[in-house]
């Protein structure tokens, strides 16, 4: 059922998510013989690819190595648009509010507010900062404190993540790309210097293997297990009054730090034509405290939770939401140390490209990513933007791969089991 171009492509993209679909559209568009697979059928809502909403910005506080790919992702989400007709980004402008001299933290940075105005001043990112009163005359929706300070970015504002994948998923087949839905990954393995994967439908030789997988990252590949955490995250959507003035042309993306405290903090949209209707607003937090996996995660939303979010974080804070919840719905962050990106060839396997992981803030960079590393696929060069990012930044390379590549159940030299 299949000829040598199928087994034997120049790459095999594992995982069709933001970074995956962006890929495999990158390299298809370059006349690579791509294929694409995912176990399930993407977009799916089992990842970190869905929801509706991501947010977008271009200055970027969680670091300035991040800012190039987010002004690049722009420019590309526009052109994706006019190739497909397809609405993937709307900028409705971003707010980000914090306590006037006191730390702000997000994705492991304390200063995220400074950072963020450092990023865009450098690039020069059109951008404004707001005082309370500007705040308040501008989105009197907000019920600030007295003591806050804003900064307001025009340029930023939300995409569509599952239109986003689809979109580039709908290219890279019309440049030639071949995509197995329903295939999952068996193993990864080194065979006499060539990488085997075994799939449960086939076996593929491919001349670059990229392994954009996210949360399933750690079982295809395990010597980073010990290294990437995944974290279940919530996302809610809450009620907001008839009368309440939070659509898109009156209301930003926003990100607030109502406290000093890692946890002090929540991000939110304006409303969007959804599942949840034209009256609710999806709100959700950093979640940080429980690690999981895909298979294990807990894809329910409890009671409990939903009212913990509304107190702790909505209440007295943004007039007109209300406590009832329309609907809440899971998704999985693969965190790297400090936050990091995680995109590089494997030490020991250099046919190997590691996609992820992408640490929670990733999307708005997916379409440069994809674009980079389709670069770096068929040129052998790592892009300069890419760089950052390597393993030896992110991690201790002897710690990682003090034990030969392999991906395939067993036990290391250490006796670590994986």
């Amino acid at each position: 059922m299949t000829n040598d171009s199928t087994l034997c492509p120049d790459v095999l993209v594992i995982g069709l998510g933001a970074m995956g679909s962006a890929t495999a559209y990158q390299l298809a568009k370059r006349g690579a013989k791509v294929i694409g697979i995912d176990q399930f059928r993407p977009p799916h809502a089992y990842g970190s690819t869905h929801g509706e909403t991501r947010i977008t910005r271009q200055g970027i506080g969680e670091g300035r190595q991040f800012v190039p790919l987010a002004l690049r992702s722009h420019e590309l989400w526009r052109e994706i648009e006019r190739e497909t007709g397809r609405k993937l980004l709307t900028q409705c402008g971003g707010l980000i509010v914090a306590r006037a001299g006191r730390a702000s933290h997000m994705h492991e940075q304390s200063d995220f507010f400074g950072d963020t105005v450092r990023a865009a001043r450098e690039f020069g990112v059109a951008h404004e900062l707001l005082s309370v009163a500007d705040i308040e005359a501008r989105y009197p929706q907000l019920a600030l404190d007295g003591d806050e300070t804003g900064y307001f970015e025009p340029g930023a504002g939300y995409l569509a993540p599952e239109a986003c994948v689809s979109a580039q998923l709908e290219l890279a087949v019309r440049h030639g790309a071949t995509l197995h839905n329903g295939e999952r990954v068996l193993a990864i393995r080194n065979e006499r210097g060539q990488t085997v994967v075994q799939t449960d439908q086939r076996t593929y030789t491919p001349g670059t293997t990229i392994v954009s997988a996210g949360p399933w990252l750690p079982g295809l590949l395990p010597q980073f297990a010990p290294k990437l955490v995944v974290r279940r995250q919530v996302l809610y959507w809450f009620e907001t009054a008839s009368d309440a003035r939070y659509g898109a042309n009156e209301f930003p993306i926003f990100i607030w730090h109502w406290g000093s405290g890692p946890d002090d903090v929540f991000y939110g949209f304006p409303q969007v034509d959804g599942d949840a209707g034209a009256h609710a607003i999806k709100i959700a937090t950093e979640q940080c405290e429980t690690s999981t996996t895909p298979e294990q995660v807990n894809r329910d939303v409890a009671p409990e939770e939903i009212a913990t979010m509304f107190e702790q974080h909505i209440r007295g804070r943004l007039r007109g939401v209300g406590a009832r919840c329309v609907k809440a719905s899971t998704c999985l962050y693969t965190n790297a140390p400090s936050a990091n990106f995680l995109i590089d060839r494997l030490p020991d396997a250099p046919d190997v490209i590691v996609v992820s992981a992408c640490s929670g803030h990733g999307f708005k960079h997916s379409a440069a990513i994809g674009e980079a590393v389709a670069t770096m696929a068929m040129t052998g060069e790592k892009p300069e933007s890419l760089r950052p990012f390597s393993i030896k930044y992110s991690f201790l390379v002897s710690d990682l791969f003090a034990f030969p590549f392999a991906c395939c159940r067993g036990t290391d030299r250490y006796g670590f089991t994986y």
